[in-house]
Order: C-alpha cells, then sequence, then structure tokens
C-alpha cells in the first residue's frame, strides 16, 4: 500500500521493506542501531507510548532566521490553499504543521527527489540549516511567561524490523525532539495505525482523531513521521456572552441563516484596502493573534482568495492601523470528519519523485540493499480543528507522511465596522516570525 499522511497536528512517514531481525540484548529488548546495516531503535517499552518527546531547552531563532523561516513555511501555505481551496464548505490548514512534516521528510531525500521537495516547501539553504532554524522556533513555542497554550509534538514510528540510517534518527531527534518508536507494521498495521492515532488524539487534546483513515497504512508501512500543534489561547479582548445574539449570515447571495454573533466596539488594528476589511485580534501576552479578511461583496470569497499569496497577505498586514472597530463576529467550529489527502496536490505542486516508487530517493533515511525495499511517500494526510469564541480560540493539526517500499488610542470619528456576516478568511499568526499557524475560511458557521 503506497501511503503517506500528512496531518496538521501530527505528521507520519511510513515506509515498507522485508523484515530484518533485530538483534536482541540479554534482557530481550531490541538494541539501537549505529548504522543503517544494524536493527532500527525501537522506544524503550518503560517510556509511555503518549509521553512528550523530551529535548534539551534552545534558544529561539536570530530575526534573520524567523524570516526565512516564515517566508518558506507560509509560501507552501498558500500554494496547497490554492489547490485545497476548491472543496466546499468549510476549511482550516495548519502550515506550520505541515511545512515541519515535509522539512523532517526532505532532510532524508538526495538527487532530484530533494531537489524538487526543496522547490516545493520554498527552502532556503540545505535541509540541515532548515531543521535547526524550525527545531528553534518550534521548540520556543509556549515558553516560561507565555499567557497562551502552543505546543508542538514530534514521533518518528518506525517498522521495528527495518534498520534506518543512525545519522537520520540522530538529526530528526536534535532538531525536533522526535524519537523513533518501533511498532510491526508488517503484522500488525491496523493496530498500528490505532496507536499513532491514539498518540495524535492525546498530543492534540482528543482534538485530532482518526488522522490516519482505515486503509491509510498497510503490511508495506515502514515509517510514519508525525507532527502534531495544538493552541489555546484568550483574547487580550475577549467578547462578552451577553453580547452575543443572532444575527443574519449570508453564506451566499440567496441563502441566509441566523447564527450566534458575538459583538464588541474596541481598538483593534484594522484596515479598509483592496476590496477587503481587514481586523488582527491578539491573544494575551501578544505572541499570537487572528487575522479576519472580509470581502466587501457578499460573494467575494473566492476572488479574494485567487489572489492570495504571501506578499499579498504581507501587504494587508502592514496596511492595518490601531483604530476603534465595531466587530460583529459570528462563532464558528471546523472540525472536520476525514482527513485531507495531500499527495495529489503535492505532486501537482512539483514533487512528483517523492510518490514514485521506482525513481524516489529517501537513502538518507534507510539505504536497504535491494531497490525494492526502498522508501518513497504513499501518501500525507492532514487534519485541523478550529474553534474560536468570546474567550478566544483552540485549534490543533497533525500531519501525517507515511512512506512506503517500492514494492492604539481610540479616535473621535464614528468606529469602523467589520460586520463577518458573510463568508471570510481567518489567518492565526505567530508574530515574531509572522509563519502562520492556522488558515483556513469560513462559508457557513453553522456547519462544523
Amino acid at each position: 500500500m503506497r501511503s503517506i499522511a500528512l496531518l496538521l497536528p501530527l505528521a507520519f512517514l511510513c515506509a515498507a521493506c522485508d523484515p530484518k531481525p533485530p538483534a536482541a540484548t540479554s534482557s530481550g529488548a531490541p538494541m539501537t542501531p549505529t548504522s543503517s546495516v544494524t536493527p532500527p531503535v525501537v522506544a524503550d517499552s518503560a517510556t509511555p507510548a503518549d509521553a512528550p518527546p523530551s529535548a534539551p531547552p534552545v534558544a529561539p531563532p536570530a530575526p534573520g532566521e524567523l524570516g526565512g523561516l516564515a517566508r518558506s513555511s507560509n509560501a507552501l501555505a498558500f500554494d496547497l490553499y490554492a489547490k485545497a481551496r476548491v472543496q466546499s464548505g468549510n476549511l482550516a490548514l495548519s502550515p506550520i504543521s505541515i511545512s515541519t512534516a515535509l522539512t523532517m521528510t526532505w532532510a532524508g531525500a538526495r538527487g532530484d527527489t530533494a531537489a524538487q521537495m526543496k522547490k516545493v516547501l520554498h527552502a532556503e539553504g540545505e535541509p540541515g540549516q532548515a531543521m535547526d532554524v524550525a527545531g528553534k522556533l518550534l521548540a520556543s513555542f509556549g515558553g516560561e511567561g507565555s499567557k497562551v497554550t502552543l505546543r508542538v509534538a514530534n514521533r518518528l514510528f518506525g517498522e521495528k524490523t527495518y534498520a534506518f540510517e543512525q545519522a537520520y534518527l540522530d538529526r530528526t531527534k536534535a532538531a525536533f525532539g522526535a524519537p523513533l518508536e518501533g511498532l510491526d507494521f508488517k503484522h500488525a498495521f491496523e493496530p498500528s495505525r490505532t496507536h499513532i492515532n491514539d498518540w495524535v488524539a492525546k498530543q492534540t487534546q482528543d482534538r485530532i482523531k482518526n488522522l490516519i483513515p482505515t486503509g491509510g497504512l498497510s503490511g508495506e508501512t515502514r515509517l510514519v513521521l508525525t507532527n502534531a500543534i495544538y493552541f489555546l489561547g484568550d483574547w487580550m479582548t475577549p467578547f462578552k456572552q451577553e453580547s452575543t445574539r443572532p444575527a443574519p449570515f449570508h453564506a451566499t447571495a440567496t441563502a441566509t441563516s441566523d447564527v450566534p454573533t458575538m459583538n464588541q466596539v474596541a481598538n483593534f488594528r484594522f484596515a479598509a484596502t483592496d476590496g477587503v476589511k481587514l481586523l488582527e485580534m491578539p491573544y494575551e501576552g501578544g505572541e499570537v493573534a487572528m487575522t479576519f479578511v472580509l470581502p466587501d461583496a457578499v460573494a467575494g470569497l473566492d476572488a479574494v482568495e485567487k489572489r492570495l499569496s504571501p506578499e499579498v497577505l504581507d501587504r494587508w498586514v502592514r496596511a492595518m492601523q490601531p483604530e476603534k472597530v465595531l466587530v460583529a463576529l459570528p462563532k464558528f467550529e471546523i472540525n472536520p470528519a476525514s482527513s485531507l489527502a495531500l499527495g495529489d496536490l503535492l505532486k501537482s505542486l512539483g514533487m512528483p519523485l517523492a510518490f514514485d516508487p521506482d525513481k524516489a530517493d529517501f537513502t538518507a533515511i534507510a539505504n536497504p540493499p535491494k531497490p525494492a525495499d526502498r522508501l518513497y511517500i504513499s501518501q500525507v494526510f492532514h487534519k485541523a480543528f478550529v474553534k474560536l469564541d468570546e474567550k478566544g480560540t483552540e485549534a490543533a493539526a497533525a500531519t501525517a507522511v507515511v512512506m512506503a517500499r517500492a514494492g492604539s488610542a481610540a479616535p473621535s470619528k464614528p468606529p469602523a465596522e467589520l460586520r463577518a456576516d458573510h463568508p471570510f478568511l481567518f489567518v492565526l499568526r505567530h508574530v515574531s516570525s509572522g509563519a502562520i499557524l492556522f488558515m483556513g475560511r469560513v462559508n457557513d458557521p453553522s456547519a462544523k
């Protein structure tokens, strides 16, 4: 089965090949490999599978490094959004989760496979450099003194009889705190899928469930790279619950329904430009903020989505200025039942070799002597959850890459207005880096 799963809070990489029986210690536990010809690393059975990965504290990236990381991640975000937006209804993605999972995968690619992945990732520099910067940023999220919860967890789940390159395992663990846990994909791929999904659910407060769907893994699976992200933050200026009341929301020019709508007048960064109204609402502490993009026209979202780009978003962010704003914003929850498969989208963006069982080159992850046992990406699964109410926002996502073998002072003028009574976009950003953590659209607040 060829499958790669990419999930917003969690990223999985799976690969399959012929078994190589692991050596054992006197206690019967598998031994840690020192090269690709020795048995694979298997997680210590005494360590709970859901224990958060341990990694030494790291300093956040320098401002120059942050800029490059945000540029790369945001460029991929808009490329993917342009492809994914064709689906109907509400939509949510976690660009930082997707780029993290793919960066871990890219670090194990070689030759033309690596070159294609670098281009799609809009990566600057080499994989090692990109991993170091991304790892530093992720490790700095929600640090001491932070007033929001912002957690990121990474883990590799590998076939326990498959030999991985020790240098790659050391690199991913050092950069992302991603240990390798051994599972029996060959003989128990369904229990392994349940185990991985349970890990993702635990890392995301049960907001991301069943990341890898039934059939997402097989006896050919050999490695799943996982990334999970969870955010919980209170608005710096919360809405009063007593000010929430039903108000019309025009999903289309002809379809209108009443939805619970929050109301307040306060000072926010705001702009009206390019046929849209823009509002930025920060969370406590100012580390993270959400930007809302409301088209002027009721049916204007499609035209706005078509011209989205990192440059456009940057221009809009710079255009916003502190101003007293009357805000009318519907409560909403985006909680998709199924994961989004990103494999075809990523191939169409320019990295088909990674998905080709005959041509993919991931020999830096594992380099078995038989070409039929080498890795390729079979599918990428992604799933994101976003809930917004009077108090603040809760969001979670996971990405799984599955690989298989070839076999503000108030102005005196009246307040500006942002009445989100028709489809709009939202972008949840890490303020200091500019990196997009979550983004999406609300076509119908009453639908999950």
